[in-house]
């Protein structure tokens, strides 16, 4: 009977992990297909597109009373925040923007007054701002969350870029942060296949649209 017990837990095992594999398999092709899809946005596409996006999170009624936003600074092909983060800092909003912490695999939040000058490049020559010019905020200060990734849904999925950094900040660091997940629409699909640790969003902003997912999370 023991035996068999066994026999049970480890065919349950077994096809647990497969699982999962066939669910990492999909989620690499989806990231794969879909970073492709955005890479092939020129940049004036990708230019006027940001600045769509950025009017559409502008308007978000919750914006008056939000006074300190964690917002990334974008790399390659993502969706541009530069101009987003000068619009913000001009409303008289604090703005922290992400300094990775590779040894902890972790994110600090770090103000900056002024992107041109506040930001050097960092890890994986991302735009970071320079710990020895800026000052760290508390993360449990923090009111917004405006966060990458590869893939979006609908009904909040993300699908970061594989590192786990984002997912880790938001629920060990700032639970409270209203989670506004911001892309170009060719990254929007109907089902996004996430995995227990992936964290959702509670917005949705595109060039196109705003989705509200979870609007009573304040």
């Amino acid at each position: 009977m023991l035996a068999e017990l066994r026999r049970k837990m480890l065919f349950f095992v077994v096809k647990t992990m497969e699982g999962m594999e066939m669910n990492n398999d999909e989620r690499q092709r989806l990231r794969k297909k879909i970073l492709g899809a955005r890479d092939l946005l020129s940049a004036s596409e990708r230019q006027e597109k940001s600045r769509s996006a950025m009017q559409n999170l502008l308007s978000l009624p919750e914006m008056k009373d939000w006074s300190t936003l964690f917002i990334y600074v974008h790399f390659r092909s993502e969706l541009e925040t530069l101009e987003l983060i000068h619009s913000c800092l001009s409303r008289g909003k604090r703005v922290a923007v992400p300094l990775v912490d590779a040894a902890t695999v972790s994110m600090i939040p770090l103000l900056i007054k002024d992107p041109e000058k506040d930001l050097v490049p960092g890890y994986y020559d991302i735009p970071e701002p320079d710990p020895q010019k800026s000052l760290r905020v508390a993360a449990s200060e923090i009111d917004a969350a405006v966060i990458p990734g590869s893939v979006f849904d609908i009904q909040g999925g993300r699908l970061g870029y594989g590192g786990g950094y984002y997912d880790r900040f938001l629920v060990n660091e700032a639970p409270q942060a209203k989670r506004i997940g911001l892309a170009f629409e060719v990254q929007v699909v109907e089902h996004v296949p996430v995995q227990p640790h992936d964290q959702p969003v509670d917005i949705l902003v595109t060039e196109k649209r705003i989705v509200n997912i979870n609007p009573n999370i304040s």
